[in-house]
């Protein structure tokens, strides 16, 4: 979306459109579910949490200056308001996310074959249990960066980190996932 027609979503938001508030959830409400879905393990938070966000990018858009992409600044509320979350319940992660869950966005829209569709579910499925497995820090900051295509200024914006701990964060991460996954078959093919 262009600096203008942000702008225009947010004039058309704080003018009191009701459609144009769903548009704006409507372009984030992906990246929002990612960051909680990522760092909130509770099932029955998840949703409320989403609900909150978006509560507070509505309350708060005013506040908006755009010195930063509104995904960006909705990604900060969306990772401050999990951290808080976490804070206060200090929650194990990820103890309950289904396979369902975790899988249904990588399947392809493509027509497979279905022992494709089944295989390409099973790494994916593999792939996610792992990551779920990492430090929140470095979780999100695959989400952020992989999944959103966000740059390591933008993500340390939101984490509120240096640009170079972004990037040995993310480094790290690779590391660790690529390890875990090399054990992971090693151990499998014994």
């Amino acid at each position: 979306m262009t600096p203008k027609a942000t702008r225009n979503l947010i004039d058309r938001v704080l003018s009191g459109e009701p459609r144009a508030f769903q548009t704006l959830i409507e372009q984030n409400q992906r990246l929002v579910i990612h960051i909680v879905f990522r760092m909130v393990s509770h099932a029955a938070d998840r949703e409320d949490l989403c609900q909150d966000i978006f509560m507070k990018v509505y309350q708060n858009l005013p506040k908006f200056r755009h010195q930063s992409k509104l995904s960006t600044w909705i990604a900060t509320i969306a990772y401050n308001t999990c951290i808080n979350h976490l804070q206060k319940k200090r929650a194990l992660l990820y103890d309950d996310v289904t396979p369902d869950e975790k899988t249904l966005d990588n399947v392809s829209a493509d027509v497979q074959r279905p022992d494709k569709i089944t295989e390409d579910m099973d790494i994916s499925g593999r792939l996610q249990e792992e990551i779920e497995r990492l430090d929140v820090r470095y979780r999100s900051i695959l989400t952020l960066y992989h999944l959103h295509g966000m740059s390591y200024a933008e993500i340390g914006r939101i984490m509120k980190l240096p640009e170079g701990t972004v990037k040995s964060y993310l480094f790290r991460a690779r590391k660790a996932l690529r390890t875990r996954l090399i054990l992971q078959y090693e151990r499998e093919e014994l």
